[in-house]
């Protein structure tokens, strides 16, 4: 063929490789997949350098065509060009075959191997000829030693890599990867064999020239074909990522719309609880006005008909009795209206403040149950806002009344730290613990736990809880202090 059209040639070799290279460049980094992202990093090295060595080969024919000679620095620097190109390959399919970490590292020891020999075979071949026959015997030792070798490293890797294509269910991109192979491995196999003639065996024999008079085509048209398929296929593959990335974004919206369907049922659920606790607890406070305080002004009414009717009789010593029966069911009834009232929200909490409310729960607790509970408050003392103090405390409240109910444990531990920008409430007892899996599961939901990290929530705080069988449970909260009285209409504060 006559050297005009040899350079179409080159432009369109190059121009294969260039784009592929540039697009493996750009879309390479969207892989999930570490192993892939690392290999492709050198194939795009490779396309780019080794497309500037075959665009820097089409200048220096277009140069002969004028009359010039190459320099030698520009055939070292092409030499080196197309090395480094080859070695880079030889990297992209050995990080291919790499399956661990580990392996990451040991299989740089190929391509290395193979740049050693590559150096030592030019040491040797520098002894024994002289330029400009060394550059052409170079060359062909560049592609014996580097080329084949690197190619069909590549090719076996994309073979690794279609595996790993059908396994995540992208069958069509796997065939794209396995036809890669197959163009990298004629690459590597004829392209790289039949090299130019030379000194060195069997360049001497199976050279370009005995491939164009075998198949009627120069080799470098040959291997433009085959760099043509390997950067269709390649560039095919690459959309891969963009089909994984649109799988995970819809994976990722579908587990946050599950997860929202799963909260909106939680709290539905929730909420029926919450009104259903506010009915008993309204029943229960009925019930005890109407058994305690309801039967004992109904007897104070009846002492002071009696009372009246000993006065009457002008019976006073009957009547000083009446009184004193009276003035203890008085006083009686007057400590059950304030234990009722202490229940429904403690005095405490709004006169003395936060800490002194968790003190005088733990003691009540304590009075009524066989439990020793500790409090502790760490740091200065701070302001803190209705909604989180009461947030905070029927926290600390339900904690300690699932120790009472659930735990079998013989001390809890209350701690209130005031930090920086939070507050804080730990709650741990010694109890039994429970499985924090079996817990979390949707059959088995913990409304206790799910109302503390309600309230926790609705006032953008962190909830946590820490439990594990025999080793008793830790239930943490931490809230924001609060400043704007408006808060105070929150949810969280009932």
């Amino acid at each position: 063929m006559s050297i005009p059209a040899i350079i179409p040639i080159y432009f369109f070799y190059g121009l294969a490789f260039f784009s592929m290279g540039l697009l493996v460049m750009l879309e390479g980094g969207q892989s999930s997949d570490a192993r892939l992202r690392r290999a492709l990093r050198p194939l795009a090295v490779f396309g780019l350098v080794h497309a500037a060595n075959e665009w820097l080969e089409m200048f220096d024919v277009i140069a002969i065509q004028g009359g010039h000679t190459t320099p030698d620095w520009l055939s070292g620097i092409r030499l080196a060009m197309l090395a480094f190109s080859f070695i880079s390959l030889a990297a992209f399919g050995s990080y291919l075959l790499a399956v661990s970490r580990t392996a990451w590292r040991l299989i740089l020891l190929v391509p290395l191997g193979l740049e050693g020999i590559w150096v030592f075979g030019l040491i040797i071949l520098k002894g024994h000829y002289s330029l400009p026959i060394l550059w052409d015997v170079s060359d062909v030792w560049t592609r014996y030693s580097l080329a084949a070798p690197a190619a069909l490293l590549a090719a076996i890797g994309l073979v690794i890599q279609q595996r790993v294509f059908r396994q995540a269910g992208l069958t069509s991109f796997g065939r794209d990867a396995l036809w890669a192979a197959v163009a990298f491995s004629w690459y590597g196999l004829v392209g790289q064999l039949f090299v130019q003639s030379s000194p060195l065996p069997p360049s001497n024999i199976i050279n370009e020239v005995l491939f164009t008079n075998l198949f009627g085509i120069p080799v470098q048209l040959f291997r433009a074909m085959m760099a043509g398929l390997a950067a269709f296929f390649v560039i095919r593959f690459l959309r891969a990522f963009q089909v994984e990335n649109d799988r995970q974004i819809s994976s990722l919206q579908e587990a946050r719309l599950k997860e929202a369907k799963q909260r909106e049922r939680l709290r539905g659920e929730l909420y029926k609880r919450v009104v259903a606790a506010q009915e008993s607890e309204r029943q229960r406070i009925a019930r005890e006005l109407h058994d305690e305080t309801g039967q004992a002004l109904t007897a104070i009414g009846l002492g002071l008909r009696g009372l009246t009717g000993s006065l009457r009789n002008s019976n006073r010593e009957r009547a000083k009795q009446n009184l004193h029966q009276l003035e203890l069911l008085t006083a009686h009834s007057l400590d059950e209206l304030q234990r009722l009232i202490a229940d429904l929200r403690p005095s405490h909490l709004d006169d003395l403040g936060l800490s002194s409310a968790l003190r005088w729960y733990a003691t009540t607790l304590q009075e009524r149950v066989k439990l020793d509970v500790h409090v502790e408050i760490l740091g200065e003392e701070k302001p803190v806002a209705s909604p989180v103090k009461i947030a905070l405390f029927r926290i600390a409240q339900e904690a300690l009344t699932n120790v009472v109910k659930h735990a079998q444990a013989k001390t809890a531990q209350v701690v209130l730290t005031y930090a920086e920008e939070s507050v804080h409430v730990r709650v741990t007892d010694d109890g039994r613990g429970f499985d924090m899996d079996a817990a979390g599961s949707a059959k088995r939901v913990s409304w206790g736990l799910k109302g503390m990290e309600e309230r926790t929530s609705l006032l953008g705080g962190k909830f946590e809880v820490h439990s594990r069988l025999g080793e008793g449970t830790t239930v943490e909260v931490s809230i924001p202090y609060l400043q704007e009285e408006a808060d105070e209409n929150s949810p969280a504060a009932g």
